[in-house]
């Protein structure tokens, strides 16, 4: 039996029209000797009636606070109700298709209610149904504890539903289905001229993804990673062949050409923090005393009299409360963004730093800070920099011409 998971967006199954094009993708799968496992994500985005975060808009407008097993319980209604809205599409199609929810998938995982890990996937049912001929429609981002109570995983967690079933079924594939036609060089909605990738690799888009990025999760590609499962992100209203993330994608293609630099990621709204730490007996108290509050540092340089790291700009309010206790200077820059040069093949190639600093100050363009990893350099710009700095830096690595 060749399996083929199919996994479409909040945008593919929002309206009739993009739910027949999905319907489309399936059939043809069909058509070419695949099964079809199909898993959907809540219809439309935040204002749609059924969206995830229209649901808990609805809740937290009659109780501020609500126990996060009934969020759950709530949450897992928009998948539902899509799977239970594309198996009927299908079935008006001719096509016996049956919705299936995350526990009937036998998703199981821990009791981390709004953020589960999946602990394993038993997907007999699912492997029942595909030898009766019929077609699951897995309600994604949902699974259960052994108990039977009902979890979810945290945004994009139909992706990882859909990873974590073409694991446990040894699928060819995984399709992820969404409204772009891949992955892109950067944001299209800041270079007009941005081109789509026709391969990357896992280690590539797990960067680009926590980088900013947001066309598949993270924990989806790893365990599409340790399986070797190729992923494939296609556009659902386009016949385009989207991007292929594998562990080693047409790296002599890329050898040939010449490209260093894979894509480029932005993540906006950061906040940066420098504290005179002089006379200080251990820096590592701040640290903890972030930690223990829930506050994650991003970007962080450590000198013997300062430290200076970046975090998210919700958390800044709290952080200032925190170094108030600590009496010690500081000073504060909001409003940043963390703008990342992306690529395996940079990897022991000299003077890629330097392009890029060249790149940014020939633009007048002030570098806050720096980080930099075998795959991933990125740079702290302020927010008025966020698009000419994605802008410099796709032109400086040629990036339209992929």
């Amino acid at each position: 039996m060749r399996i083929e998971i199919q996994k479409f967006g909040g945008t593919s199954v929002a309206e009739s029209k993009t739910r027949e094009m999905a319907v489309r993708k399936i059939i043809n799968a069909r058509k070419s000797g695949f099964q079809s496992v199909v898993v959907v994500s809540a219809m439309g985005r935040r204002g749609d009636p059924y969206a995830t975060d229209t649901l808990i808009d609805f809740i937290r407008d009659i109780y501020r606070d609500i126990h996060p097993r009934e969020m759950d319980l709530l949450m897992s209604v928009g998948e539902i109700l899509s799977s239970v809205v594309m198996a009927n599409t299908l079935q008006g199609k001719g096509y016996d298709a049956v919705a299936v929810t995350g526990r009937q998938a036998g998703i199981l995982t821990d009791e981390n209610h709004g953020n589960a890990d999946i602990l394993e996937a038993r997907p007999d049912y699912i492997v029942h149904l595909l030898e009766q001929g019929k077609i699951p429609v897995v309600a994604g981002f949902q699974g259960s504890t052994k108990g039977g109570e009902i979890t979810t995983f945290g945004r994009g967690g139909s992706d990882t539903t859909a990873a974590i079933l073409g694991e446990a079924l040894k699928a060819e594939s995984i399709e992820i289905y969404t409204d772009v036609d891949g992955i892109m060089t950067a944001d299209p909605r800041i270079v007009a001229d941005a081109s789509t990738l026709r391969t990357i690799s896992y280690s590539e888009i797990l960067q680009i993804a926590d980088q900013g990025a947001k066309v598949i999760h993270p924990k989806a590609v790893e365990i599409a990673m340790r399986s070797g499962i190729p992923i494939i992100i296609k556009n659902t209203m386009t016949n385009s062949p989207g991007t292929v993330v594998s562990s080693q994608p047409g790296r002599k293609q890329h050898q040939k050409s010449g490209q260093l630099i894979t894509s480029i990621a932005h993540m906006t709204g950061r906040t940066q923090f420098t504290i005179e730490t002089e006379g200080m007996k251990d820096q590592n108290d701040i640290l903890v005393c972030l930690a223990g509050n829930g506050i994650s540092i991003d970007i962080i340089n450590i000198f013997p009299n300062q430290m200076v790291f970046t975090i998210e700009g919700h958390a800044t309010k709290k952080t200032l409360e925190i170094l108030e206790k600590q009496k010690k200077p500081y000073h504060v820059i909001e409003n940043c963004s963390k703008i990342s040069v992306v690529g395996d093949r940079m990897r022991g190639i000299p003077g890629v730093m330097s392009r890029i600093i060249q790149a940014l100050t020939a633009r007048q363009i002030e570098v806050l800070q720096t980080s930099d990893s075998h795959s991933t350099i990125s740079c702290l710009v302020k927010g008025e920099d966020t698009v000419p700095a994605v802008l410099a830096l796709h032109e400086e690595f040629k990036l339209s011409t992929q």
